[in-house]
């Protein structure tokens, strides 16, 4: 299946109830598919009139309990911000897929990366984040699908899955299977009529002196309990590299074939892959950090992660970058290249001998 079609039949295997969505390249297969599969399952499907009105209609199933998601691409999720902003502030689960194209603005619709920023730091207002998950194959994707409503429901917030153009159009054999979930709490907060119980009230809205502070401290201690166990991180070659390429989604793909070339002719290069972008795999990267080596930090973009790997790695070794943005797709071979310059610097260093 396509990456994009392959997204939707696993959330649909996920169990999602709701799909509210409205078309742009390159995702529109997901709303596509989701208008056939929703309604055969006897679940809810609504194109929308806008973005805006995607992300309100995810809020409100999403506070009556059910699993909705919305997918869109980047100029899309520009338009969903404040009411992502207005999800996280409730305390509500949300799955948000983005299948980034290049920009800023309208840019195109060829593949990019460009959006690490605005999904990683929460990208709307306020003091909030949203778990990221990077996926790099499609496979992947069918697997990350699962995951974001399980910890979208564990941890009451907004999840998004980043990937891109390539992978929503490529095309991959797949298994699609119900795994085992995690357990997750009821949901007594939900609006599902006070008929017998104390009526629930979901807002975002705290205008009692100190009643917004405190909410933000909660949302704090519940982002530093993510960051503590919900880590994801793949590496490669790392323990006796010395160059450490990091890397994210397709990008990772072809920095890995660029690893095992290098290799091939006797340098000492290994690959480091982020599957959660936030939360970062701050302690794997400052781990591969403490011995003598360089970072090479790759995207389709001017350098976003870049930024979360010299904070990782904390000024112990350098951290170069190369990117290609604005749709630009990376070779295997320019990545090559770039590790071939890197080995000189590496092996005259005095602590490598």
């Amino acid at each position: 299946m396509c990456g994009n079609e392959a997204l939707a039949e696993a959330a649909i295997v996920a169990g999602c109830d709701a799909y509210f969505g409205y078309p742009i390249t390159p995702q529109n297969e997901i709303p596509a598919y989701m208008s056939r599969r929703m309604p055969e399952e006897g679940r809810v499907f609504v194109q929308s009139e806008s973005e805006l009105a995607a992300i309100n209609m995810v809020f409100g199933a999403s506070a009556t309990g059910k699993r909705a998601m919305t997918s869109s691409s980047s100029p899309g999720i520009s338009l969903m911000q404040e009411g992502i902003s207005y999800l996280a502030g409730a305390q509500l689960p949300a799955v948000i897929v983005n299948v980034m194209r290049g920009g800023p603005g309208l840019g195109n619709i060829a593949p990019s990366q460009s959006d690490y920023f605005q999904a990683t730091r929460g990208g709307g207002h306020g003091d909030y984040r949203t778990i990221v998950l990077g996926p790099s194959t499609v496979q992947e994707l069918v697997d990350c699908m699962p995951l974001a409503f399980d910890l979208a429901d564990q941890y009451r917030m907004p999840v998004m899955v980043l990937a891109d153009g390539i992978l929503g159009q490529m095309m991959e054999p797949i298994v699609l299977e119900k795994k085992t979930r995690r357990k997750l709490p009821s949901k007594d907060w939900a609006l599902t009529g006070a008929n017998g119980r104390e009526q629930n009230i979901i807002r975002s809205l705290w205008l009692p002196e100190g009643a917004l502070e405190q909410l933000n401290y909660k949302l704090q201690a519940k982002y530093k309990q993510i960051e503590k166990n919900e880590v994801l991180c793949e590496q490669y070659e790392v323990d006796d590299a010395e160059i450490v390429v990091v890397a994210y989604g397709v990008a990772a793909r072809i920095v890995r074939s660029a690893v095992d070339k290098a290799r091939a002719e006797g340098i000492k290069a290994g690959w480091l892959r982020p599957i959660t972008l936030w939360p970062f795999p701050t302690e794997q990267v400052s781990k591969a950090a403490e011995d003598f080596k360089i970072f090479l930090t790759v995207e389709m973009s001017c350098g976003q992660m870049l930024e979360d790997v010299k904070l990782a790695v904390a000024g112990k070794v350098p951290v170069l970058f190369h990117g290609r943005p604005g749709g630009g797709v990376l070779t295997v071979d320019e990545i090559l290249g770039k590790i071939r310059q890197l080995t000189i610097p590496v092996k005259s260093h005095p602590r490598k001998g």
